[in-house]
């Protein structure tokens, strides 16, 4: 990987003119280095991150439009335009976008780890299911919480 570079991304684009599909939402990669990774995110309504934990990794979201709703080391918590979000490694979360309209906001982890590969692998599945995209994520430093008991 290489070092981080001076510079601009401009807006609409991304490294390479990469733009994956992750569990129905878009990112576009803006920055990626040893030490950190930065991505721009489109949340349908609808969508969402399930809980997991990032055992290696920091995590931020800069919320840029719409309200997001999270679950954060198991309290819920509500972000708009504006707020930043701060996952710290090794803390449960949960990413949810529950309006009827667009969430969009810029992601960045450090370091990078394996999740730019990860992002690359969902992306390349045929069928984004579950069971799969949970297997690999383990793979890739990324452990997914199981679901809730029913009715809980």
């Amino acid at each position: 990987m290489k070092p981080m570079t001076a510079g601009v991304t401009p807006a609409g684009q991304g490294i390479d003119g990469i733009s994956w599909n992750i569990l129905g939402q878009t990112y576009v990669p803006k920055q990626l280095s040893h030490d950190s990774f930065a991505w721009h995110a489109t949340f349908p309504a609808g969508t969402f991150v399930p809980p997991h934990i990032h055992p290696t990794q920091d995590e931020f979201i800069y919320v840029l439009e719409g309200k997001f709703s999270l679950v954060l080391d198991g309290q819920e918590m509500q972000a708009g335009p504006g707020d930043l979000i701060r996952l710290p490694r090794g803390i449960p979360h949960g990413i949810f976008n529950h309006s009827e309209g667009v969430n969009k906001c810029l992601f960045w982890v450090a370091p990078t780890g394996r999740l730019y590969d990860l992002f690359w692998g969902i992306h390349s599945m045929k069928d984004q299911n579950p069971a799969d995209v949970v297997a690999l994520s383990a793979q890739h430093e990324v452990d997914f919480l199981p679901p809730p008991p029913e009715g809980a």
